[in-house]
């Protein structure tokens, strides 16, 4: 029984981990990376798409990714929406055949925002971390009386622990990520 609530509430941190480490990757850098448009959503046919389920993105360079979408009729929507990004600043142009984005040159001031913005994104993580640690805590309590206190106190113990591996995850991947912001 507690080692269920345990393996649940594991598995739950790693997933925040993991979606933190996803929302840092769409943060931009000095490169050009595809994964900058994963979360962008196109208005296709009247419903939000996710970019990359309407084309294909690859790198030209380090500095410029080309867009060929599945179907023509889409380039001035994902035009559209790629211009509509915040936080992007990429100007995208339409050749009738692809979309070519250029990512430009990132200035010292944006690269300070930048990094507000992962450690914005860090802090959001670590709450949720924190919140699923205040509710495990919670179904630990309510199972007090079935299994004991001495069963409960040790695995609050390993709860503190799994919760504490899964913060430093977070700080790391942040770290990484203001490391490659300010690496010029």
């Amino acid at each position: 029984m507690i080692a269920d609530v345990l393996t649940q509430s594991s598995q739950k941190m790693t997933k925040a981990v993991e979606v933190a480490k996803e929302d840092f990757s769409t943060v931009r850098t000095g490169r050009a990376n595809p994964a900058l448009f994963q979360k962008i959503l196109v208005d296709y046919y009247g419903t939000p798409t996710p970019l990359d389920q309407l084309a294909s993105l690859q790198n030209q360079d380090a500095r410029s990714i080309i867009i060929t979408p599945y179907d023509k009729s889409a380039l001035k929507a994902i035009e559209q929406a790629i211009r509509d990004t915040p936080n992007l600043g990429a100007n995208p142009t339409n050749d009738g055949n692809i979309v070519r984005v250029t990512i430009p040159e990132l200035t010292e001031e944006r690269r300070k925002e930048f990094v507000k913005i992962v450690k914005g994104k860090a802090e959001d993580a670590r709450v949720v971390i924190r919140n699923l640690r205040r509710k495990t805590k919670d179904e630990l309590e309510a199972l007090k009386s079935e299994v004991g206190d001495d069963e409960v106190a040790r695995a609050e113990k390993e709860l503190e622990s799994t919760t504490k591996s899964h913060i430093d995850a977070i700080e790391d991947a942040s770290k990484r990520k203001e490391a490659e912001l300010l690496e010029v």
